[in-house]
This record gives C-alpha cells, sequence and structure tokens, in this order.
C-alpha cells in the first residue's frame, strides 16, 4: 500500500505541475519571466507555512502523509545544509538557466530537451544512490521518455536545430541537470516526519532569492492585478502542493522512479493547453500519451 501512494502521489504531483504551464503562460503575457518564476515559488512557501503554523492543518497533512514507512522526526543540521543545496540548485540555479536558455533557443529545442531532467535523475540515482529495477522498469522508463519525447516535440523532428542556438540548448540541459540533483538530494530529506517544513522552507526561500535576483538585474517587478489569480494558483497548488507530493513520492518509490514518473507533467500540460487555450492536440501526441500511460503502467504493475 505504501508504495500505491507514491504512485498516486507522483502522478498527482505531474497533473498538478503540468497544468501551470497554462496557466503560467496566461501569467506571462503580464509578467517578466523571472518575477512569475520568484512569484509562484514565494507564493508557495506561504501557502506550505500558513499550513505548518496552523495546527489543525498541519495534523491533518501529516495524518494523510502517514505511511508505514520509517521516517526520522528530526530535522538535524545536516538536513539543512542539503535543503541550502536543493534551494540553490533546484530553487535558483535552475530556474534562473531555464529562462534564459529558453530566450536563446527555439520552444521546441527547449521542449525536447527539457524532458533530459527525467533522464538525469535516473542516471544519478542509479550510479550514485544505488536505485536499480528490473527488466520491466526499464522498459517502462524507455516508453514514458519515448512518449515525453514524442509529445513535447509532435515528432516534428525537422524543425529542431540541436546545432543551432548551441548556447541556449547547454543552458537548458544545464537547467535540467541542475533539477535532477534537487530531485536526487531531496531523496535525502523525504524521510523526514515533516516534509511540510522542508518543501516550506525550499519553496519561501527559492522564490525569495529569486525575486531579490530579479531587483538585483533591475528587472521591473510588475504584477497587474489580472495575473494575480493565476500566480496564486499555480504557486499555490502547481508548486506548493506539487512539490510536497513529489517529495512524499521520493520517500515511498524512490528517485529513480519518482523522477521518470513525473516526465507525465508534459502529457497533463498538453491536454489542458488544448481543454484551456484551444491549442492542438495531434494524433501523434495521443500515441506518445499512449506510450506513456504503457510505461506508468508496466512500472506500477511490478509492484
Amino acid at each position: 500500500m505504501s508504495h500505491h501512494w507514491g504512485y498516486v502521489s507522483v502522478l498527482t504531483a505531474a497533473v498538478l505541475f503540468g497544468i501551470s504551464t497554462t496557466l503560467n503562460k496566461i501569467a506571462l503575457a503580464d509578467v517578466h519571466p523571472i518575477v512569475v518564476a520568484g512569484a509562484i515559488y514565494f507564493v508557495a512557501g506561504i501557502s506550505l507555512t500558513v499550513i505548518r503554523v496552523l495546527p489543525p492543518l498541519h495534523g491533518k497533512i501529516l495524518s494523510l502523509l502517514e505511511t508505514p514507512t520509517e521516517t526520522e522526526p528530526r530535522i538535524t543540521m545536516k538536513d539543512y545544509v542539503i535543503l541550502g543545496f536543493v534551494i540553490l540548485f533546484g530553487s535558483i540555479i535552475a530556474p534562473y538557466l531555464f529562462i534564459y536558455g529558453l530566450d536563446e533557443t527555439t520552444a521546441i529545442n527547449a521542449s525536447l530537451l527539457s524532458n533530459s531532467e527525467s533522464l538525469f535523475t535516473a542516471l544519478i540515482a542509479f550510479l550514485f544512490l544505488g536505485e536499480r529495477g528490473k527488466t520491466k522498469d526499464y522498459t517502462a522508463i524507455f516508453l514514458v521518455l519515448l512518449g515525453a519525447v514524442i509529445l513535447t516535440t509532435n515528432a516534428e523532428f525537422q524543425k529542431l536545430s540541436l546545432t543551432k542556438d548551441v548556447f541556449g540548448n547547454l543552458l537548458v540541459l544545464a537547467a535540467c541537470f541542475s533539477w535532477s540533483i534537487d530531485n536526487n538530494l531531496s531523496r535525502f530529506l523525504s524521510v523526514k516526519k515533516d516534509i511540510v517544513l522542508i518543501t516550506a522552507l525550499k519553496c519561501l526561500l527559492g522564490g525569495t532569492a529569486l525575486l531579490t535576483t530579479a531587483w538585483l538585474l533591475q528587472v521591473v517587478i510588475y504584477v497587474p492585478m489580472k495575473a494575480v489569480p493565476y500566480l496564486v494558483l499555480t504557486g499555490a497548488l502547481s508548486i506548493g502542493v506539487s512539490v510536497l507530493l513529489f517529495l512524499f513520492a521520493l520517500r515511498e518509490i524512490g528517485a529513480m522512479k519518482t523522477g521518470i514518473l513525473f516526465a507525465t507533467s508534459s502529457l497533463f500540460g498538453a491536454l489542458t493547453a488544448f481543454l484551456v487555450l484551444k491549442e492542438n492536440f495531434t494524433l501523434v501526441q495521443l500515441a506518445a500519451a499512449a506510450l506513456m500511460l504503457t510505461g506508468v503502467w508496466l512500472m506500477y504493475k511490478r509492484q
């Protein structure tokens, strides 16, 4: 049952994160990218802090996240050091590199290269955390990643220009590698009982750092009222709750499976864009979605 809730958690996190693409796209029409990134992380941190300081809410969340998996009640100084690196790599360096990489390359290049985060996460977990799978697991990983690549590019590989815009492509890859370090370091923090506090600090400090960076770069920090609902909804759900569930999944099923299954966020993002923004969802993308869901089913079935 513990593993079951790990799968449920990471797929729910993927759904919540996937819808953020559409919400952020609406907000980006009026707000600078780095301000959007900083604002949603800051809102996530505030939301989780409110949950953490209100005993009824905090107790309810902890009871929902209770499983037979052994947890550690105390957060040590070593944990805070790890959290510092998690914030540095996942909440500051990665978003910053990705934003400016996206500005230097094409959207289809960025979409394709974004899938490398899941691959990097799995490789680091395999090489350094000793996580292993069986044949079905690796088949499932291949299907999910293949589906993600086809889905995010719509199989229009002729439009890729990986030998051009090289600097932007490298920035996107570096951002994804930075996020993969965050994912694997977070594995050590996921065993803490109070992961609400861990998640709140990660989001709040990360958002503050991004907004401070925007101020230092003399970016105009302006958010019109019509963009506020999108930023609040994205921050509270697509970042706050999503990161909390992601940490819980790391605890239950490990970094390799969690990182790979989180790639399904691209599927939920595409579906949300189709339903809300009326963007195209082609038969090729539908086939890619079937590949990804088959991979998810194979990975879960082995448990």
